[in-house]
C-alpha cells in the first residue's frame, strides 16, 4: 500500500517561495494531489499530477505560481510553490487516489483519494 510523507513546510513572507515534497512508498501509477485547510474550513484541491504521463492539474488560485514536478527515480513529487499569499497559509497535504489517473473533473475531490499523508504546515505572513 501506498504510503505518502510531506515535507517542506514552514513560514515566509509574501512574495517568497517554498518547496513541498511528498515522498510516496509502495509507488504506483497514481494521480497525486496536493491539497491544504485551514481552521474551519474545507479541504481544498490545489494541484495534481498523474504519475503515468506527468500530466498536470492547478487550481486557478495557484495557476502560473505553483509547479508540480515528479522525480520517478526517487518516488518524490514536488510543489513548488512561488509568489506565496497570505492566502496560502494552510495545512498542505498530499494524497494519492493509487491506479488511477488523474480527470479534469474530479482531480479536487477529497472522496476520491484513498491514501494521506500527515500534512506540512505554510505559513506566508503580509
Amino acid at each position: 500500500q501506498v504510503q505518502l510523507v510531506e515535507s517542506g513546510g514552514g513560514s515566509v513572507q509574501a512574495g517568497g517561495s517554498l518547496r513541498l515534497s511528498c515522498a510516496a512508498s509502495g509507488y504506483t501509477d497514481s494521480c497525486m494531489s496536493w491539497f491544504r485547510q485551514t481552521p474551519g474550513k474545507e479541504r481544498e484541491g490545489v494541484a495534481a499530477i498523474y504519475v503515468g504521463d506527468g500530466g498536470t492539474y492547478y487550481a486557478d488560485s495557484v495557476q502560473g505560481r505553483f509547479t508540480l514536478s515528479q522525480d520517478n527515480d526517487k518516488n518524490l513529487v514536488y510543489l513548488q510553490m512561488n509568489s506565496l499569499k497570505p492566502e496560502d497559509t494552510g495545512m498542505y497535504y498530499c494524497a494519492a487516489d493509487t491506479g488511477r489517473p488523474c480527470y479534469s473533473y474530479s482531480w479536487f475531490l477529497t472522496v476520491r483519494f484513498d491514501v494521506w499523508g500527515q500534512g506540512t504546515q505554510v505559513t506566508v505572513s503580509s
